[in-house]
């Protein structure tokens, strides 16, 4: 290589936990790359001793959001219509109408999308966005950084963020190429995509069929498959400790056997105090017939909320939280980042506990990766705290589609009988498991530990 020189840009905090918390970096140096981190997070990654070049005063063009949520309403539309399927309707995020600059804002993006539709019309507000970041002096501070360093390609972290549109559009203004990584397994059936680039990371044969599915314009010899490395930490026996340690460091009683409950953001599950209670409730029924159980409970990382307060003090003899090792650096939710702590901590939540309970997350593919089960909250309580809101919109949703088998995951289908199913999935997990793992076998490209070698092969052979 004659320039070894790679740019990986982080425009939000999203990024840290595959690519500056896991082994990337590190494995990235022995392939004989130069790093440095384009950074837009709080986060000071000189402390981990790598080279950074931070983003200061980063700044959209005022249409831009305007743009992007046109963008999204009219891919919506488009996927509607193609796959005829009302489903994508359910992606959509209610315009709002606080304040007179909200008001603007949500007018004007709904006439753009009832006007511009359509194919044609969507790649009008592609270039619109283009050419509204273009003249951004954000994108001329990103030009003159790209002129001054000459990375040989600028690898985006993240598709999402509109606040990588200015340095990906700099670089492509300069001849340098561009990649991103899709960050998630539920997010381009979301029409989530901001970003355009020469080259697309993504994390499996299946997730490769979405992206030419829903971006036409995008070809396969643009796209590597190359896995995350949200699991790589999983495999890492470096990172473990043994139970008596992690029971003593987060006070739990050695001889309980524990499952965890996994919580969710306020959004995805209303109700979530309320199955945390549920289950708590099987759980002590199950020790009153002489089982010796506990739960230990981890929240999303981003909700500071209180709702669970009650429930954590009534069954404070069944419950033990352990909170997220994320850091808080302001009230915005996208300052509240991950931490190599929360990474070590997450794996061994995993390894000392027998199986997880949450409502449809990614947590599955965590808990296979150790050859454990995952039970999905199947149910509606009685009294919601959203009337809008059902647990049957959440597994309707594109990404669940790609379930192989049901018996992939337990399906807890009311209250009463989530202690025998509980019960019984401690005691014989095989077929459960086996099923898993062929369904994160498709979502994700296995080995799951060698993604980011994977990664760092995707961009040689770019950078060539």
């Amino acid at each position: 290589m004659k320039n070894n020189k790679i740019f990986i840009l982080l425009p939000d905090g999203v990024g840290l936990r595959n690519f500056a918390f896991t082994n990337f970096h590190k494995i990235g140096i022995q392939n004989g790359f130069d790093i440095t981190f384009w950074n837009n997070t709080p986060f000071q990654l000189k402390e981990l001793g790598f080279k950074e070049i931070k983003i200061e005063k980063a700044k959209t063009h005022s249409f831009t959001d305007i743009y992007k949520n046109v963008r999204k309403h009219i891919e919506l539309n488009l996927n509607i219509k193609k796959n005829d399927d009302i489903v994508y309707d359910t992606y959509r995020f209610p315009f709002s109408y606080k304040g007179i600059k909200s008001k603007i804002k949500s007018f004007t993006a709904q006439i753009l999308i009832y006007f511009l539709s359509s194919e044609k019309g969507l790649k009008v507000i592609r270039e619109k966005i283009k050419k509204s970041e273009e003249k951004t002096a954000y994108y001329q501070k990103c030009l003159e950084t790209l002129q001054s360093e000459k990375p040989a390609i600028v690898f985006c972290t993240n598709q999402r963020p509109t606040l990588a549109i200015a340095p990906i559009l700099a670089a492509k203004q300069l001849g340098i190429p561009t990649a991103t990584f899709i960050f998630s397994w539920d997010n381009l059936p979301k029409a989530t995509m901001v970003v355009e680039t020469d080259y697309y990371f993504v994390w499996s044969q299946h997730m490769k069929n979405e992206l030419l599915n829903y971006y036409p314009y995008i070809k396969e010899k643009q796209i590597f498959i190359t896995g995350t490395p949200q699991f790589e930490t999983h495999f890492n026996i470096d990172n473990l400790v043994s139970r008596d340690l992690f029971f003593e460091q987060n006070k739990l009683d050695v001889n309980k056997k524990y499952i965890c409950y996994s919580g969710d953001d306020i959004t995805t599950c209303p109700d979530d105090a309320e199955y945390l209670k549920d289950v708590a409730e099987a759980v002590r029924k199950l020790n009153d017939q002489g089982n010796n159980l506990g739960i230990v409970f981890r929240r999303c990382p981003v909700d500071f909320s209180k709702r669970y307060d009650k429930t954590l003090e009534d069954y404070k003899d069944i419950i033990r939280p352990i909170a997220p090792a994320w850091q808080k650096i302001s009230e915005d939710w996208n300052t509240i980042l991950p931490t190599q702590a929360d990474i070590i901590l997450h794996a061994n939540t995993i390894k000392h506990t027998e199986m997880v309970v949450n409502l449809g997350s990614s947590m599955v593919f965590d808990y296979v990766s150790f050859e454990k089960p995952c039970a999905f909250i199947n149910y509606d309580v009685v009294s919601k705290k959203d009337k809008n809101w059902a647990v049957a919109k959440i597994y309707n949703y594109i990404h669940f589609r790609s379930m192989p088998d049901k018996k992939a995951v337990i399906w807890l289908n009311s209250r009463e009988e989530i202690g025998q199913k509980i019960n019984a999935s401690l005691s014989n997990t095989e077929t459960t498991i086996k099923y898993a793992q062929k369904w994160f076998e498709k979502i994700n490209q296995h080995p799951p530990q060698l993604a980011s070698q994977r990664i760092w092969d995707g961009i040689k052979h770019i950078v060539k």
